[in-house]
């Protein structure tokens, strides 16, 4: 098995048997695994960090309120061919690092407010593997209040790894 199949397989568990599933225990009942795309190797890209000011960005929740990021980069990397790039943001009370995307599957196939990956940064880069991008929570259960991507964090072509639509 592969490391994302280890992780793909640790996630339902969690969520199907454990009391920080955000699922409901109606969910839970039913519940017999996440959906997810295929891993493929080429979603896991090395991208350059390019760092930006750290300026305010007011991101829509799903509670319809907002919550202040620090814009902390921007990242560019190659996927189909094409350049990309997405923002990188910070939370205002953590060193924690927000990465949130939008692509063409959004509407079909996946969470239609983005999905997110993980993001840590090492010497000005920021290894980037698709394969784990997941869903918010508030995607699985109305009671979450999550940052829904912002529109510039919108790509422009199909992101088929990750996490897909849950029901």
């Amino acid at each position: 098995m592969s490391k994302v199949s280890d992780f793909r397989k640790e996630k339902d568990e969690l969520f199907g048997t454990t009391q920080d599933s955000p699922l409901t225990n109606e969910q839970k009942h039913a519940f017999k695994g996440l959906k997810y795309f295929p891993e493929d190797p080429e979603y896991h890209v090395l991208a350059k960090l390019e760092k930006e000011d750290g300026g305010l960005i007011d991101i829509k929740t799903s509670a319809g309120d907002t919550e202040a990021y620090k814009r902390y980069g921007k990242i560019k990397f190659e996927l189909d061919g094409k350049e990309q790039s997405l923002h990188v943001y910070k939370s205002t009370d953590s060193d924690h690092l927000f990465l949130a995307f939008r692509d063409k599957t959004n509407q079909s196939e996946t969470y239609h407010d983005g999905r997110y990956v993980e993001a840590e940064e090492e010497d000005g880069k920021i290894d980037l593997d698709l394969n784990y991008a997941y869903n918010p929570y508030c995607a699985y259960n109305d009671n979450f209040r999550c940052p829904i991507t912002p529109e510039e964090n919108t790509l422009d072509i199909e992101i088929k790894v990750g996490e897909k639509r849950f029901n």
